[in-house]
C-alpha cells in the first residue's frame, strides 16, 4: 500500500512492515512474520522492484511478529539486519521472554493468531547474523533513517525518524491497535516488558517533526 510518495506498508493493522524507496534503493523497517514476504514481493512488484533493491532492514526491535523474514532477505540476498544491541540477542532467539497477556477479548486475540498462524508466524526464523546499532546513530541506508532509543517495551526497542518521508516508524513503543483486545488509538502494546519505562520513552518523541506515525500494529 502506498502511503505517500517513496514510502509503502505491507501487512495491515495486525502486522505491518514498511518500505521507503529513493533513488538509492530502498530501506525496510521491521520484517513483520514469515508468511508476509509474499506481500513484500507483490508491493515491490508494483513499485518495479525487487528484493535485490533492498540495502537494508532496521528493526525496531527483535520480537518474532517483527523479524518474520527478515533472515531470508539477509540469507538469500544479502541484506543486512539492524538492531539496537540490546536486542540483539533476542533477534537471534538467545534471549526467550515470558509476556504478561493482560487483558483480552476472544474474538479480537483469536483473529491475531489465527492471521499470524495463517501467515507463518508460529515458525519462527531467527537472525544468525545482525549488525548492531546504538541511539543516535544515523544508518547509511536510503533516507538516511536516525535510530531513536525507546526502552521500555523491550531493551533495545527503537524509533526510526526518517524525515526524508516525513516520518517516525515507532513499532511496538505506540501503536494504534491493541491486538488483543481490538481497541484503536493510540496507546501501549501488549506484551512489554517494562510498561512504566516504556512510557516514559514515549517523551524522547515530542518534539520530533514528522507527519507519519508509522505503528508495527494498527492504522498509520
Amino acid at each position: 500500500m502506498k502511503l505517500r510518495p517513496h514510502l509503502h506498508r505491507i501487512g495491515n493493522d495486525l502486522v505491518a512492515a514498511y518500505l521507503i524507496e529513493t533513488d538509492e534503493g530502498i530501506t525496510l523497517v521491521d520484517a513483520g512474520i514469515a508468511g508476509q514476504w509474499q506481500d513484500l514481493t507483490a508491493e515491490l512488484d508494483s513499485m518495479g522492484r525487487s528484493p535485490g533493491d533492498i540495502r537494508g532492514v532496521v528493526l525496531t526491535h527483535g520480537d518474532t511478529d517483527h523479524i518474520g523474514f527478515a533472515e531470508r532477505l539477509r540469507r538469500e540476498h544479502g541484506v543486512p539486519v539492524f538492531v539496537h544491541r540490546a536486542d540483539a540477542a533476542r533477534a537471534r532467539g538467545e534471549v526467550k521472554t515470558k509476556p504478561s497477556w493482560g487483558k483480552v477479548r476472544p474474538g479480537a486475540t483469536a483473529g491475531f493468531l489465527w492471521y499470524t498462524a495463517r501467515k507463518g508466524g508460529l515458525r519462527t526464523t531467527y537472525l544468525t547474523d545482525v549488525v548492531e546499532i546504538d541511539d543516535g546513530a544515523v544508518l547509511d541506508l536510503p533516507g538516511a533513517p536516525r535510530v531513536i532509543g525507546l526502552p521500555g517495551h523491550s531493551p533495545g526497542s527503537i524509533a526510526v525518524h526518517v524525515p526524508a518521508v516525513d516520518a517516525v516508524f515507532v513499532g511496538d513503543a505506540l501503536t494504534t491497535r491493541h491486538v488483543l483486545t481490538g481497541r484503536t488509538g493510540p496507546q501501549p502494546a501488549p506484551f512489554t516488558d517494562e510498561p512504566a519505562q516504556a512510557l516514559s520513552s514515549l517523551d524522547r518523541l515530542a518534539a520530533l517533526d514528522a507527519t507519519w506515525v508509522l505503528p508495527g500494529h494498527g492504522a498509520p
